[in-house]
C-alpha cells in the first residue's frame, strides 16, 4: 500500500508541481515594478528593490515548517507526541527522519498541509538571484542620486543575497544552475556545487569591505546584510566545500580561520548573558548577536505562517496559544539525544534555561529557548514573537573553532570553543586535541545552535551523517555518494531546458 502511495506521489509531483514553472527556464519573471528599466530612478527605488529581495526569500521559508524540516528533522531525533493536536499530521517529522522525502510529500498522506513538495521548487530562489543580478547591473550603469559609496554598498548587498541564495540551494539540491547575468534566457546545465560555491566566494569576497560592520540605523541590525553577514556566509561556503573538495580542504580551513579572527577582533558583536532579558533580546531580533536574520515581529503585523517558526512544534501552553489545543507540545526530541547533548554530570546552564522536561519522551518536552517573547493572546493560534535567525555570532565562533581544530591549532580552537561554553556557564573544555576536540566542537554546535537549522547540514558536510554515533538514522556510503541528503527537484525545472537533469537518487530509489 505504501509503495502505491509513493508511486502516486511521484506522479502527482511530476504533474501538479509543473504549475510553478516559468515561461522560460531561468528567465524568471520578477515583480514588474521592481525590475523594469523605468524603475531605477532614485535611491528609494534601490531600497524598495533590496527590501523585495529579502521578502521574496522569506516567502520560501514561510511556506511551512521549513526551518525544522530541512535542517533539523532529517537526522531522526524528533518524534511526534501522541495525543498532540494534529498528531497524525505531525508524524511527518518521523518520515523526514527516515529520509523518506517522497512519502513526506505524498498528497494522500495526513500531513498534506505541510506541503513539503514546495521545498522542491527552486523558482523563488532564482527570482531572488535574478533581482540581484538586475540590481547590480543597474547600479553599475548608474542610478541618479546614488553616491559611489552607496553604489558599492548596494552592490555588496545584492551580491550577498545572490550568493546566499546559491548557498542555500546547494545545501538543498546539490548541483545547481549558476548565472550572474541580468537577463538570462540561455538553457544552462547544472554546475557542480563546489564550483558554484567557489565562484560565489570569488564573487562575494571583494565586496566584504564595502559593507559596514554595523548600520547607522539600529533597526537594520541583523535584518540587513552587513560585513558580519558576508563573513558568516563566506565561512559557511568555505566549510561546505571543505567537506566535499577534500583535496583542497586545508585552504578552505585557513580561509575560515582568518575570517573568524577578523570577525571576533572587530568587537562589533557580542554574546548576551543567558538571562531572561538577554536571551529574549537575541530571539526578538536585531541584537548584537545577530549576523543575519529575517526579522519578523507581530508589532509590524508580519504575516508569518502559523506553522513556520521552528519553536511551533516544541512549545505548549502557557508559551503557545490557544490553551485548549496546546496542552502538550506537538513533538519532542528523544531523551538519548538530549542526554548526549547535555550530560547531567557536566555543568551547562542551557540545559535548564532552554528546556523543560527535556528527557520526558513526551509532549511535556518544551524548547523554552524559543519561548521568551510570549505576549498575551486569547484564542488565536500564535507563537512567541521571535525573529528567524540564520547566522548568529556563536555559529561563526564555532566554525572558527572547527577550522582551527582541523588545522591542528588546538589551543586557539579551544579558546574560541570556550567563549561559547563560558557564556553558557558550562564546564570549560579540558580534553585533548585532534579528533576528540573536533568531535566536541561538532557537539557544541548541536548544543548551542539547537533548533536553528544547522544540525543536518553539519552532519552532511562533515560526513558524520554516515556515522551512527552522530546520526540516529545514518546514510550508508552509497546513499551519501548518490546524494540521498538532497531534496528532489520539482520536474518543472526541466521546462524549456533540455540540459537540465533532476536528482538521480530520488528518481531511482
Amino acid at each position: 500500500m505504501r509503495n502505491k502511495k509513493i508511486a502516486g506521489a511521484i506522479g502527482v509531483l511530476a504533474l501538479t508541481l509543473c504549475c510553478f514553472s516559468c515561461k522560460e527556464f531561468l528567465t524568471v519573471e520578477p515583480v514588474d515594478r521592481l525590475t523594469g528599466n523605468n524603475f531605477y530612478r532614485s535611491i528609494d527605488d534601490v531600497e524598495s528593490n533590496v527590501a523585495n529581495m529579502y521578502s521574496m526569500f522569506f516567502d520560501k521559508i514561510n511556506e511551512g515548517w521549513i526551518m525544522g524540516g530541512i535542517g533539523e528533522a532529517r537526522s531522526g531525533e524528533i518524534i511526534a507526541s501522541p495525543g498532540a493536536n494534529g498528531y497524525s499530521a505531525r508524524r511527518v517529522v518521523e518520515v523526514l527522519g527516515e529520509n523518506d522525502l517522497l512519502y513526506a510529500m505524498d498528497p494522500s498522506a495526513p500531513w498534506e498541509w505541510y506541503h513539503y513538495e514546495r521545498v522542491t521548487n527552486w523558482t523563488r530562489y532564482y527570482q531572488v538571484i535574478q533581482t540581484a543580478n538586475i540590481l547590480v547591473n543597474k547600479l553599475e550603469e548608474g542610478i541618479p542620486g546614488v553616491s559611489d559609496v552607496d553604489k558599492q554598498r548596494y552592490i555588496a548587498e545584492a551580491t550577498f543575497m545572490r550568493c546566499f541564495a546559491y548557498w542555500w540551494m546547494v545545501r538543498l539540491y546539490g548541483d545547481v544552475v549558476y548565472y550572474t547575468t541580468p537577463y538570462n534566457a540561455e538553457s544552462l546545465p547544472r554546475e557542480g556545487m563546489v564550483s558554484v560555491l567557489n565562484k560565489c566566494i570569488a564573487d562575494l569576497k571583494p565586496h566584504k569591505d564595502n559593507m559596514p560592520w554595523a548600520h547607522a540605523d539600529p533597526a537594520l541590525k541583523g535584518a540587513r546584510a552587513s560585513r558580519g553577514s558576508i563573513i558568516a556566509l563566506l565561512m559557511h561556503m568555505n566549510m561546505w566545500n571543505a567537506g566535499f573538495d577534500r583535496n583542497n580542504r586545508e585552504g578552505y580551513f585557513r580561509e575560515v580561520a582568518s575570517l573568524g579572527t577578523e570577525l571576533i577582533q572587530s568587537n562589533t558583536y557580542r554574546l548576551y548573558p543567558l538571562t531572561e532579558e538577554g536571551w529574549s533580546t537575541v530571539m526578538k531580533g536585531r541584537s548584537d548577536e545577530s549576523l543575519f536574520e529575517f526579522y519578523r515581529s507581530i508589532n509590524y503585523q508580519d504575516n508569518n505562517a502559523a506553522l513556520s517558526p521552528f519553536g511551533d512544534h516544541f512549545l505548549r501552553w502557557p508559551y503557545k496559544f490557544p490553551r485548549f489545543n496546546n496542552q502538550i507540545s506537538h513533538c519532542y526530541y528523544i531523551d538519548t539525544y538530549m542526554a548526549r547533548l547535555y550530560p547531567s554530570a557536566v555543568a551547562d546552564k542551557r540545559a535548564d534555561f532552554w528546556f523543560e522536561d527535556m528527557l520526558s519522551n513526551s509532549g511535556q518536552f518544551i524548547a523554552v529557548k524559543f519561548a521568551f517573547n510570549v505576549y498575551a493572546s486569547g484564542n488565536e493560534d500564535r507563537n512567541p514573537d521571535n525573529t528567524f535567525l540564520i547566522f548568529r555570532y556563536p555559529d561563526a565562533i564555532l566554525l572558527h573553532a572547527e577550522a582551527l581544530a582541523e588545522l591542528a591549532r588546538d589551543n586557539e580552537a579551544i579558546a574560541s570553543l570556550n567563549m561559547i561554553r563560558e557564556r553558557a556557564e558550562a564546564t570549560p573544555y579540558g580534553g585533548g586535541g585532534g579528533q576528540e576536540l573536533k568531535d566536541f566542537i561538532f557537539w557544541e554546535r548541536c548544543r548551542e545552535l539547537f533548533g536553528e537549522g544547522h544540525r543536518y547540514f553539519d552532519l552532511v558536510r562533515t560526513q558524520r551523517i554516515m556515522n551512527p554515533t552522530f546520526a540516529r538514522n545514518p546514510l550508508n556510503s552509497d546513499q551519501y555518494n548518490r546524494r540521498a541528503w538532497t531534496w528532489p527537484i520539482d520536474p518543472s525545472a526541466r521546462n524549456n531546458n533540455p540540459r537540465m537533469v533532476l536528482n538521480e537518487y530520488w528518481l531511482t530509489r
